[in-house]
């Protein structure tokens, strides 16, 4: 079977670290893969190494100075539907609205379904949930929520998480050992938040909330690790930066972090914060988990249905402050359940299911319609 998944970039987002350790769990059970991407900004490869036995196709998408966010999607949507054939796969699975309106006849994976006013992104959405011929989502309230907006019904295949990744990070090997001292030499003693700085992320929240926090412990300190998104967020990182002056607060912002250096930062913070105010699943705060670090997420249907009680949960910014300091004290139960759910999630057991899912609704079946 061939399989081309397809991807808007090749920086370190949620929806591209799902497509390419789905491509490699994929690959390692047998099934021909071809992950596509635009490659923003002169990329010349993913933003880590690839299994070699997944295929790897680049469209070029330079950069274009003062370029706001409509038009550059719209390139976005133009440049993959030139550069991509589709003749060449039993399977077109497109991870993304830009993708999934690239390509046209496809599967659908829907992360977590965005809210826009611009008419332009209001239609690409659109047509990114209806027009696919079949969807899967990675849980079943997202699942439920295009159910109740359109009327389908999304199959739910769970993201898998690498656990051994983040668990050997935080083992007490010489070599796990120094490499969180290293970020702890550097930073400090951190409650730790990855994705950016966004709205979606609760990023202006979690500076409120950390304000608390930091009157009883003046020397912890926040920090930001994530690059940036495609979407233009400058009005809001300007709130973002106007508030911190306010509050007196420096958090430190380390943008994209090397993927080798990731698991040891995670590993290394005093307690992971994930105050998102919308998710598809919360594979960061996984990773956390699998790293045996607190975990305090945002109330969430969605979250909850993920995580359980393996999290703290909070709704306000007073609950987040709370329950971030709460989450300093060891709890060796909640630290051990979410281990095992972490560990629970494999890449193997979402490929597998994948693959079962191609082979109930494959491409041919539809093109003869």
């Amino acid at each position: 079977m061939r399989v081309a998944l397809l991807t808007y970039s090749t920086k370190p987002r949620g929806g591209v670290v799902h497509t390419l350790n789905l491509a490699e769990a994929l690959a390692r059970i047998g099934v021909d893969v071809t992950v596509w991407s635009l490659a923003r900004g002169g990329d010349e490869g993913f933003f880590r190494s690839i299994d070699p036995a997944v295929h790897q196709r680049l469209l070029p998408f330079a950069d274009v100075e003062g370029e706001a966010v409509t038009p550059r999607i719209i390139r976005s949507i133009d440049t993959m539907r030139a550069g991509f054939d589709p003749t060449e796969y039993d399977i077109v699975h497109a991870q993304d609205c830009i993708s999934a309106n690239a390509v046209g006849t496809c599967i659908r994976t829907i992360h977590h379904l965005d809210q826009f006013t611009t008419p332009i992104l209001v239609e690409c959405h659109e047509k990114a949930v209806v027009n696919p011929y079949a969807r899967i989502c990675v849980s079943q309230a997202v699942a439920d929520e295009v159910h109740a907006g359109w009327g389908r019904s999304p199959a739910v295949i769970p993201n898998g998480v690498d656990f051994d990744r983040f668990a050997d990070a935080a083992s007490a090997t010489p070599e796990a050992t120094t490499e969180r001292e290293t970020w702890r030499g550097q930073l400090g003693r951190y409650v730790l938040a990855v994705g950016g700085i966004e709205p979606r992320k609760g990023s202006i929240d979690l500076l409120e909330a950390f304000a608390t926090l930091r009157r009883e412990d003046p020397d912890l300190q926040l920090v930001f690790a994530g690059g940036e998104t495609l979407f233009d967020y400058r009005d809001y990182r300007a709130d973002f930066d106007s508030r911190r002056e306010e509050l007196g607060i420096t958090p430190v912002v380390l943008g994209a972090v090397d993927d080798d250096a990731l698991p040891a930062l995670v590993a290394g913070c005093e307690v992971f914060a994930f105050p998102s105010i919308k998710e598809g699943f919360g594979l960061a705060a996984m990773e956390a988990l699998a790293a045996g670090r607190p975990v305090v997420a945002r109330e969430l249907p969605i979250l909850r249905e993920v995580f359980g009680d393996a999290v703290r949960y909070a709704a306000t910014v007073d609950e987040l402050a709370s329950e971030l300091a709460a989450a300093r004290t060891p709890d060796p139960a909640r630290t051990d359940t979410g281990r095992e759910l972490a560990r629970s999630l494999t890449w193997e057991a979402a490929a597998r299911a994948h693959l079962d899912f191609y082979r109930a609704h494959p491409l041919a079946s539809v093109l003869a319609e």
